[in-house]
């Protein structure tokens, strides 16, 4: 959820920005239903649903989520409105009860008044009293149909697929191939000994994976013999193929084995060609791979543990010459996406197969699997794995591209002096080795976090560490890395350049343009426009366009938001 004085520091940026822009799965504005009193209050109801099905967060209503220009988007709540009422409204007709929190926002603007419903995160489904509801997904609120229904019952641990139990004595399902791999992959993570040390039945049972005398799918999973897992858990399989190129392969096997001895088998199939290279800087002898091998590891864990094993699908390594695929059926639950999975928290599948897993030390439950494979991609200089969801299936890419020594020994030569670099840190660093510059809102989304949390990183890397320099001021405030350390970190035989020359020549470019359209009679030229010509994105365009009329005079905004265009007066 948002504070108040978050969401102040955030109507600041209506000026440039429609609010929708500013949402998030947790945030979200609403123009106040002037219709009528009913109205009204029917709608909020409807909010407080949709937040509360989503995970909970921040509504703020009094603003016009389409509208740029902050006098224009804040049209306020008239002040007859009692937050008591609408407590008691939504408390009335909602099942289960949700008690929101109402906080009161004073602004110069519209009505001087802004109301903030925080919602708590609950146990959902909920609905009004009639049975309807809906479920906030990203932005949007969503019908709650039946299959969202489900997948809050999985992301509540209501309906756990992996704790069924399976018919039949135990011992007759448990692989003891499979018990000796979990065993020994379990000592070497530091398992408890007192644990590994118990028989198979005992050891299964100590982690809930039997159940009144029942194997569950999650003990099958983890020990169970093949021919019980193909009978008894025909959404259990996988696939790794070598593939030659887009649509041809060189190489397939397909496998039904316990976990733990299925990726073993994947890992020593990718293993037989991503050959170690060793190099010597100074003192120091790194070991690079194509792919890192504790990031194998921890994407293909990822996907059997977060796989949807009701629905059938493989889970399906895919190893190209230059980069590598790996995907499990089952989108991603609970709030979680590609955009915010660095930092959410961990929300469990198969709750029964993660928690004997964890007590097993094989995985954890701090959502660290996500930032250790980032962290080991661009400690190496590779570019960070590529997270998205497609459908019912999420896909993890990892790109082969070629290591980085200077970054590796740089990594390195930080931690000998007590200053660790955070997965942020080697975000915003990689970054600025690729690009010229960077601004609050482009780290923002390249790390996960809040603009404020952004700011405090690029501060931190710049004023304590001095890694970075700060140029223009306010708005137009942007950071690059430190001329030296620039060059330091440059691939070797990459030449130096003025990291600058790629915003002034944009600068240059569209001055000329808009000075050409003005010759001609012609209208000037729109955001998305320079876009397409400079390569920058929205907010760069915003940043550059008021340095250039500081510069230049001349040069006016016309219209508003998607509808605006600079024009030339010279």
């Amino acid at each position: 959820m948002r504070t108040a004085d978050e969401v102040l520091l955030l109507l600041d940026e209506l000026d440039t920005l429609p609010a929708d822009d500013l949402e998030d799965q947790d945030l979200d504005f609403k123009e106040w239903n002037n219709r009528s009193r009913n109205d009204a209050i029917d709608q909020i109801i409807e909010y407080a649903i949709c937040m509360a099905n989503g995970g909970g967060g921040t509504i703020v209503f009094g603003i016009s989520d389409k509208v740029v220009g902050r006098n224009q988007a804040i049209f306020g709540v008239p002040p007859e409105i009692d937050t008591n009422l609408l407590r008691k409204a939504i408390y009335d007709s909602t099942d289960p009860k949700i008690t929101p929190v109402f906080e009161e926002i004073r602004v110069p603007e519209g009505t001087g008044r802004l109301i903030l419903m925080q919602i708590h995160p609950g146990f959902p489904p909920y609905t009004d009293t009639s049975g309807r509801g809906k479920i906030r997904i990203g932005k949007d609120c969503q019908p709650l149909t039946g299959t969202m229904r489900r997948r809050i019952g999985v992301e509540t641990g209501e309906t756990d697929f992996s704790a069924g139990t399976i018919p039949g004595n135990p011992e007759s399902h448990i692989s003891p191939a499979a018990m000796e791999v979990l065993r020994v992959t379990s000592q070497k993570e530091h398992a408890p000994d007192e644990l590994l040390a118990l028989s198979d039945v005992d050891l299964l049972t100590s982690l809930g994976l039997i159940h009144s005398g029942r194997i569950t799918r999650a003990g099958l999973i983890l020990a169970g013999r093949e021919n019980s897992i193909a009978a008894h858990l025909p959404g259990y399989a996988w696939t790794h193929v070598q593939m030659s190129n887009d649509t041809d392969y060189s190489n397939r096997i397909d496998g039904r084995d316990a976990l733990m001895i299925s990726i073993s088998r994947i890992l020593d199939r990718i293993m037989a060609d991503n050959p170690i290279t060793t190099l010597k800087h100074g003192m120091f002898h790194f070991e690079f791979r194509r792919y890192p091998e504790i990031v194998l590891r921890e994407a293909i864990m990822n996907a059997f543990c977060h796989a949807d094993y009701r629905i059938g699908g493989l889970v399906i390594v895919r190893q190209y010459p230059d980069h590598m695929e790996i995907g499990n059926p089952g989108g991603f639950i609970g709030g979680v996406s590609p955009t915010n999975i660095l930092h959410h928290p961990p929300i469990a599948r198969n709750p029964l197969l993660v928690g004997a897993l964890t007590k097993l030390r094989l995985v954890n439950r701090l959502n660290l699997g996500v930032q250790r494979m980032y962290r080991y991609m661009l400690i190496e200089g590779k570019e960070p794995p590529i997270i998205s969801e497609q459908g019912d299936a999420v896909t993890v890419v990892l790109k082969g591209g070629d290591y980085s020594l200077p970054i590796r020994f740089f990594v390195e030569e930080e931690s000998q002096r007590g200053e660790g670099l955070t997965v942020d840190h080697l975000l915003m660093l990689t970054y600025l080795i690729r690009n010229t510059e960077i601004d609050t809102h482009t780290a923002a989304a390249l790390i996960q976090r809040t603009e404020r949390e952004a700011r405090n990183t690029l501060q931190e890397m710049e004023t304590t560490r001095g890694y970075l320099e700060r140029g223009g001021t306010g708005r137009s405030t942007y950071w690059t890395l430190r001329p030296d350390l620039h060059l330091r970190l440059m691939a070797p035989g990459h030449p130096e350049r003025n990291r600058r020359i790629d915003w002034e020549a944009a600068k240059t470019r569209i001055l000329s343009v808009l000075r050409q359209r003005s010759m001609r009679g012609e209208g000037g030229i729109s955001n998305r426009e320079i876009r397409q010509i400079t390569h920058l994105d929205r907010y760069q365009v915003v940043r550059l366009m008021q340095q250039l009329q500081e510069e230049e005079t001349h040069i006016d905004l016309e219209g508003k938001g998607r509808g605006s265009r600079y024009v030339y007066r010279g």
